[in-house]
């Protein structure tokens, strides 16, 4: 019988639970609609890797003739004469001004995000859960301009007093050395940046934090954990991968910004000293590639600033890379 109809004897035999195995066509694997839906989810995912090899092959085919006709030190040097007959021009600037207004960010967002996170899933009343989580993510639908405008016009005049008083108390230290009006320095955009990236970290965290197990919450307080000490040794601990996960698209997205960072911070020109101070005015990747649109009028200039582009699309990647290399090992760990 078995020979007739196709099926071996040992198809027929019941699972561990009793119940017969699923057949292929009962599974649903050999039709037309799921063969159509697995080639297209494959497709996208080849899409997505192609087009990010598009992108960093073409920046790297036009940013090479202009960094092989740079005389300048690309990375320590801080001019910027991407034409002429001797074209200098380096990231010095750069660089230092998107790490630190990036950091900034991340150091007011992430514990803030986190917390409000905690906040929601674990302390707040069900009444207030909601329209809490709601309120927070409504940030995320402001354009960056706003933000720009809202810092430079109504914000900045507040974190005055703020940046005085760390200049006197703190101006020994190089990185608050006091420098020019609060509301156009690097530390302020990056607190811009902080209101800016807090939807997505406290977004994140808290959809990780909603999947912790019932039953690991619930042996903490059997155990008579408090509520404090079961989120430290259950909640957070379950939530990590997610929370580093939340932190790395923060920082992309900090890293990138560029209508807000433009609008506040003022222009320092390289013949002014190398400051360390955050108190004082810089340029981003993404602001002074935006301040420059207008100049890509040769090929010289415009290899210039992709070059600038390509340096930072490394940095984003590079983060993104190793936050991803934490977490496998936090999985890798956890099993």
């Amino acid at each position: 019988m078995s020979s007739i109809t196709g099926h071996s004897a040992i198809d027929e035999l019941p699972d561990g639970d009793g119940r017969p195995p699923l057949s292929a066509d009962q599974a649903g694997t050999g039709r037309l609609g799921d063969r159509i839906f697995g080639g297209l989810a494959t497709g996208s995912g080849i899409l997505v890797i192609a087009l990010v090899t598009l992108v960093a092959v073409f920046l790297l085919i036009q940013a090479i003739p202009a960094l092989l006709a740079n005389n300048a030190n690309f990375l320590t040097s801080r001019e910027w004469v991407p034409s002429g007959d001797n074209p200098r021009f380096g990231i010095l600037d750069l660089l230092w001004g998107t790490i630190v207004t990036a950091v900034i960010a991340m150091l007011i967002a992430v514990p803030l995000g986190v917390a409000v996170a905690l906040f929601i899933t674990q302390y707040a009343p069900s009444w207030l859960s909601k329209p809490a989580a709601a309120l927070v993510d409504l940030l995320a639908a402001v354009p960056s301009i706003v933000y720009g405008f809202w810092g430079l016009k109504v914000a900045g005049q507040y974190f005055q007093p703020v940046a005085d008083f760390l200049s006197g108390a703190l101006g020994w230290i190089p990185f608050f050395k006091e420098g020019i009006s609060a509301k156009s320095t690097l530390a302020f955009a990056g607190i811009i940046l902080a209101i800016m990236i807090l939807p997505i970290v406290t977004a994140i965290s808290r959809e990780v934090f909603n999947q912790v197990p019932t039953a690991h919450k619930e042996a903490a307080l059997a155990l008579g954990a408090t509520k404090w000490e079961m989120i430290r040794t259950a909640v957070i601990p379950f939530g990590k991968p997610g929370i580093i996960s939340a932190a790395m698209l923060g920082l992309g997205r900090a890293l990138g910004e560029t209508l807000a960072v433009t609008t506040l911070l003022s222009v320092v020109s390289s013949s002014d000293p190398f400051s360390f101070s955050i108190f004082n005015g810089g340029s981003t990747f993404a602001s002074k590639i935006a301040l420059g649109a207008g100049e890509f009028d040769s090929p010289q200039k415009t290899g210039a600033f992709i070059a600038a582009g390509l340096v930072l699309f490394i940095l984003t990647f590079i983060v993104n890379a190793a936050a991803r290399v934490v977490i496998e090992r936090r999985k890798a760990f956890s099993e």
